[in-house]
């Protein structure tokens, strides 16, 4: 069990969070939320022990292990992967190594009725218990099952772990931690180095964890099937739920109007016994009843409101220039490096407005391609740019590539050309960066924010094709939803490298599967991939022998669904729902834009002296009541696109 009690800590002349307290307890499963720069990472770091709170404590029981997984760490290890895995169990090494030392002294002992030969059993006995109890004999097993789970093949076990890339180094951190099995693991962003198969195994061992854990994660898929319990950091406060993610998200949103609804009650009340005071204080027959409310009002218990995180992001990505039917295409396509074939022989078409998700295992060219298609790698085989295709490409690792002696209006304005020379302070604000932040240098931004600054270089150009390596990685889930929908409204072909599922969800109308160098294409969104091939067991994705000896035709006899006629049913099946989706979107957001203004409305009605001019406050109850309105008349719309896509459903199924 953790305690943390009244936490508090500075960073940059405020307070990341300010007399925070909470208990984990045994069996906790904890999802740690909040945007960008709340001090998530921060507090990991404190109940780690890395970094003191300037107030507060953090307590343990005697002999508590934590196993904390950072955002990245570099090893320079020489030792296999293998070995690096099993050197996190320093009980049971320490215990084997006493037990060999013990061994040779036995070896050479002659005197077998001695007290200190006796004592060399009985201490090796006991040894041997103990190593057989905390998994001595199992554990190479164990080591086994964790590594293949986190993606390495069973011949990568032996080479050196830093012949391996920072990503690969991170899973093998992540093995030494669920190997020793500590009482309670800390997990700051673990999904970012690994793949969707990876990204469910560990979903599944994690469910099944004897300790606590605590996750930081922005990928809301990974925190709803692991935790069952939510603390949000948010204007250095904690808001604690026992439910997962997106239970909490709905009943702090419940919560937050309880609140807002009994704050302005509250008010209310106090206006009135405030003017009553005003009005009668000098008057001698009521003086005892004025004195009375006096009383009653310093008793009041004051509702606070809670501070709202209500910054967002706010962009569109700029039409797209009409191009040919055929954005790109590869025929026989293969890319090596040296030995290692990563892509044998591909072939694929990106047709123009496809919105396509890469997917497969980290390693087996899912950016490779996004570079070859980029024009940023060379390559075997024939690929076709479409006619008047102009190609946006954001990498993987795009904001560590942005000059870090730069500041964040130079970054911007040096990339932009004619009109869009005047828009340079309106796109940053756009994305967050106004007033001081423009004149920030770079190499000061945290990881959310050089992803930001990179995503609105891509908005300087408009272009009909945009390939997207890993966007996601270091957004808050509020900046992920924004882009998200910036990408659903895109108008040309999208390519987007991801491992989110929550972000891929309903964004894209094909994948393409990767796999030993090969490339499978299947129609639909990733949760369609998934169901089509049971990722969740991962047996069951190994191709069928027998089934890749058969024909085209065979298979086409046996399965109709692969059938040419019912692959192009189903792609003009997606388009006709992302329409339904895309109309849904707008509404929503025009839902949200009247409520927000009903909103400031209310609040204006709870001012007195706002109200007190009737000729204003006559033109404000008339605008509520049209704003009321069109709100009805929007969720009445809202109501019927999702019924009218219901029996789409219905009728496509059908």
């Amino acid at each position: 069990m953790i305690q943390a009690s009244n936490i508090s800590i500075h960073f940059a002349n405020r307070y990341l969070f300010d007399g925070i307290s909470f208990t984990v307890n045994l069996k906790d499963r904890i999802g740690l939320i909040g945007r960008n720069g709340t001090g998530k990472s921060t507090l990991l770091k404190i109940l780690n022990g890395i970094i003191k709170p300037e107030e507060g404590l953090i307590t343990t029981p005697k002999d508590f292990r934590l196993g904390y997984l950072p955002q990245e760490t570099v090893t320079n290890s020489e030792k296999s992967i293998f070995d690096e895995t099993l050197s996190a169990l320093t009980e049971m090494n320490s215990i084997e190594a006493e037990m060999q030392e013990i061994n040779k002294q036995i070896s050479i002992s002659s005197d077998y009725d001695s007290p200190s030969y006796l004592r060399l059993i009985q201490k090796h006995t006991e040894l041997n218990e103990r190593f057989n109890h905390i998994g001595g004999n199992t554990v190479e097993g164990e080591i086994e099952t964790i590594l293949v789970g986190l993606g390495f093949k069973r011949e990568d076990f032996h080479k050196p772990l830093n012949e391996f890339s920072g990503g690969w180094q991170m899973r093998v951190e992540l093995a030494k931690i669920l190997i020793s099995k500590p009482n309670c693991i800390l997990l700051d962003e673990p999904t970012n180095h690994l793949d969707i198969e990876s990204i469910q195994w560990l979903e599944e061992f994690l469910k099944n964890y004897d300790g606590s854990i605590i996750i930081v994660s922005h990928d809301r898929t990974f925190l709803d099937a692991v935790t069952i319990r939510t603390m949000e950091l948010s204007h250095g406060k904690m808001y604690d739920f026992n439910h997962p993610y997106s239970k909490f998200i709905s009943l702090r949103g419940e919560i937050r109007q309880q609140q807002i609804a009994s704050y302005k009650e509250q008010q209310k009340q106090i206006a009135e016994t405030e003017r009553f005071i005003e009005r009668f204080r000098y008057k001698a027959t009521l003086a005892s009843r004025v004195q009375s409310r006096i009383k009653q009002l310093e008793k009041v218990d004051r509702i606070e409101l809670e501070d709202e995180d209500v910054t967002k992001i706010n962009f569109r990505f700029p039409e797209a220039p009409r191009s040919g039917r055929v954005a790109a295409e590869a025929i026989e396509l293969s890319k090596s490096y040296g030995d290692n074939l990563v892509l044998n022989k591909i072939n694929f078409a990106i047709e123009r407005g496809e919105k396509i998700a890469f997917v497969g295992r980290n390693g087996e060219g899912k950016s490779t391609l996004s570079k070859i298609i980029a024009g940023l790698e060379d390559y075997e085989g024939t690929l076709k740019i479409g006619f008047n295709v102009q190609t946006g490409y954001y990498a993987q690792h795009q904001a560590e590539l942005l000059e870090g002696k730069a500041t964040v209006f130079e970054t911007v304005d040096g990339a932009a050309y004619g009109e869009m020379r005047t828009k340079v302070r309106s796109l940053l604000g756009a994305f967050l960066f106004s007033g001081e932040t423009v004149e920030k240098k770079v190499q000061v931004l945290s990881g959310g924010e050089k992803s930001r600054l990179a995503l609105a270089l891509l908005l300087l150009n408009p272009v009909n094709l945009l390939i997207l390596d890993e966007p996601t990685n270091h957004l808050d889930m509020a900046a992920k939803d924004v882009l998200k929908n910036a990408l659903i409204n895109y108008t040309g072909a999208l390519v987007i490298v991801s491992h989110d599922r929550d972000f891929l969800k309903g964004l894209t109308d094909k994948t393409f599967y990767f796999k030993d160098g090969t490339l499978r294409e299947y129609t639909g969104d990733i949760y369609d991939f998934l169901e089509k091939t049971k990722i969740d067991a991962l047996s069951e994705l190994e191709y069928s022998d027998k089934n890749s000896e058969k024909t085209a035709e065979q298979r086409e006899e046996e399965n109709p669904k692969q059938s040419k006629l019912y692959r192009e049913q189903k792609k003009n099946y997606q388009r006709e729902e992302n329409k339904f989706r895309k109309a849904i979107n707008e509404c929503e957001l025009k839902i949200e834009e009247l409520e927000k203004q009903i909103q400031q409305l209310e609040n204006d009605f709870s001012n007195a002296e706002l109200m007190s001019d009737v000729e204003l406050t006559n033109t404000r109850k008339a605008k509520y009541e049209e704003l009321r309105e069109s709100l009805d008349k929007r969720i009445e719309e809202w109501t019927e696109l999702n019924e009218e896509l219901d029996v789409f459903r219905i009728n496509s199924e059908s």
